[in-house]
């Protein structure tokens, strides 16, 4: 649905992005994570036809973003950083105006007017001035516009950004929703945001990707090693001498418990070995009660860190772009 082919973006001789290539199937929900100043944006623009790549080309739903624009147009809906709105408009009249845009035949744009306004939960606020919205709503009818002409394709970048904590988890539950009947891309910096609404992560750093992967593979591959963590009552001098000698664990570290008569075992194996049978096992045979036992992988913050560190080691650069 969504084609990324080798796209170079150049701001004077500043190169905001570089080579970058991927695709977003039909109904997936893909994650575009990075630092401020990664190029996250610019990708966005030019995915949406905003912008021109230096070189490369995208792709949507088969129509080339530059060379076909209207037709790969008609396809996306785009909610921008910064939303357009007309702050003297009311919802509906905001809603009808960019329908119009669209060239939306009357009868459909009224009953579809309706549907989004239902869907992204307007429906007290439909014939409310948008400049006396708050900024969760604003974002609530940009949402609205995107969705209005029922594109295949969304592109949100930056959804949540500056809206309250109640309004950002009805966002992020709303987008969750449209993911369903969508190939959807959202653009963000927020880590626990990607990671509780996409299928695919990938990590931009410094205008080039770093790591593609679904949230659960892309701690374990990008460590080399897969963790278990175990919860175990019993005497730890001899629980984990027999953890210890099935084969396949590399180390275990046992992690401090606050008042809980069981002990903690972070137990780390060679990658592509699921050993959670085999310590189950063992521990169900020494006689001792097993509470919990679960894979771990590295926290989408700690792939961030490690993926990107090297940026808190160089000179600020004034000339990012976002």
């Amino acid at each position: 649905m969504i084609e990324a082919i080798d796209i170079t973006k150049y701001y004077g001789d500043f190169p905001a992005v570089t080579g970058l290539s991927f695709s977003v199937e039909q109904g997936e929900i893909l994650g575009f994570l990075g630092p401020n100043g990664a190029g996250k944006s610019t990708t966005m623009k030019i995915l949406t036809g905003f912008i021109p790549p230096s070189s490369g080309t995208a792709k949507i739903a088969g129509f080339d973003i530059t060379e076909q624009s209207l037709q790969a147009r008609r396809h996306i809906g785009y909610l921008p950083e910064t939303v357009p709105l007309y702050e003297d408009m009311n919802v509906r009249d905001y809603l009808s105006f960019m329908g119009q845009i669209r060239g939306m035949a009357k009868p459909q744009l009224h009953q579809r007017i309706n549907e989004v306004i239902e869907l992204c939960r307007l429906g007290e606020y439909r014939d409310t001035i948008i400049g006396k919205l708050s900024k969760g709503y604003r974002q609530r009818v940009g949402i609205s516009q995107a969705i209005l002409h029922e594109p295949d394709v969304l592109v949100l970048d930056e959804p949540t950004i500056g809206i309250d904590p109640i309004q950002v988890v009805e966002t992020r539950q709303l987008i969750k929703d449209l993911g369903r009947d969508h190939t959807l891309i959202l653009s963000s910096h927020i880590l626990p945001e990607v990671s509780m609404i996409c299928d695919r992560i990938i990590i931009i750093h410094e205008g080039q990707i770093v790591a593609v992967d679904d949230p659960g593979n892309l701690g374990t591959n990008l460590a080399g090693v897969e963790r278990v963590e175990i919860e175990v009552k019993g005497p730890n001098r001899e629980i984990l001498p027999v953890l210890e000698r099935v084969d396949g664990v590399q180390s275990i570290e046992r992690m401090s418990v606050t008042g809980g008569a069981y002990h903690r075992y972070h137990v780390t194996v060679d990658i592509g070995k699921d050993l959670r049978h085999d310590l189950a096992k063992i521990i169900v045979e020494g006689g001792w009660e097993l509470l919990k036992l679960q894979s771990l992988g590295m926290s989408l913050e700690e792939i961030f860190l490690r993926l990107t560190i090297e940026e808190e080691e160089l000179p600020n650069n004034s000339g990012a772009v976002s």
